[in-house]
Parts: structure tokens; C-alpha cells; sequence
């Protein structure tokens, strides 16, 4: 038997409050994403005027850190450097495009955050603030 930590709800909807007030603030729109450690949904929010691409991408990008335990664009960097699509992954949800990071709490990853639908920079500095605010 062993103990592990969990991503709460309440975590994951803080980490989404705190990248949404950041992106209104700045009067963009946005989709982010929190998934657990297994990268199935937790918590979701697209601000107004975010495209509608951008709610799978976020998705997508939460659900590769937290299955990768790895930035979304290092597993897409690596993937490229190797010469081999993301399709060899065997799920189409693996995306290489940054903006998604792994949430970790005590050395251990819990899950991770995706944002998308600002320039890819601007997507991982937000995902950044995100990921900071876990065990904060």
C-alpha cells in the first residue's frame, strides 16, 4: 500500500480563478484547463472572446503535462528532435504546442493546466502562474 496526493476540485478551481483573472485583466480571452494526474478534466473556463479551438488545445495541453509529467512543448520538442509525429504517443489528445504544465505538490505531480488561445509565450507564462499557485 502507499499514500499519493490528490488534485481537489478546490485546487483545481483556484488555480483556473487565478490564470482567469489574470487574462481579464489584461482584456484577452482564453481557455484553461486543469486535469488530474491522469489527465481526465477537473476544472474548466473559456473567458469571453477566447476562440472556440482553443477549448480542446487547452485540454489537450493539460492533459500532455500531466500524462508526460513534462511541459507540453518540451514532449513536442523532444518528439521532434526524434524524428517521430506525437501520434506515436497512441492518443491523439497529446498535443506539442506550449502552454500546458504539470502541476506538482511535495515532489509529486498531481495534474497539470493548459492554456490556450493567446500566442503560445503568453499561453506557458500563464500556465507558469498557475502552476505556482499550487501548494502556495
Amino acid at each position: 500500500m502507499y499514500s499519493q496526493y490528490q488534485l481537489s476540485c478546490q485546487d483545481a478551481l483556484r488555480v483556473v480563478e487565478g490564470i482567469r483573472a489574470e487574462v481579464e485583466k489584461q482584456g484577452k480571452g482564453a481557455a484553461i484547463a486543469v486535469v488530474d494526474a491522469h489527465g481526465e478534466l477537473l476544472a474548466f473556463v473559456r473567458t469571453d472572446g477566447c476562440k472556440l479551438p482553443s477549448i480542446q488545445i487547452a485540454i489537450n495541453k493539460a492533459f500532455t503535462a500531466a500524462r508526460e509529467r513534462n511541459a507540453s512543448r518540451a514532449v513536442g520538442d523532444s518528439s521532434q528532435q526524434k524524428g517521430w509525429p506525437m501520434s506515436n504517443f497512441g492518443d491523439l489528445r497529446y498535443t506539442a504546442w506550449g502552454g500546458g504544465l504539470p502541476l506538482v505538490y511535495a515532489g509529486t505531480v498531481v495534474g497539470g493546466v493548459g492554456v490556450s488561445g493567446l500566442p503560445e509565450e503568453e499561453d506557458m507564462l500563464l500556465a507558469a502562474l498557475g502552476a505556482q499557485l499550487i501548494g502556495a
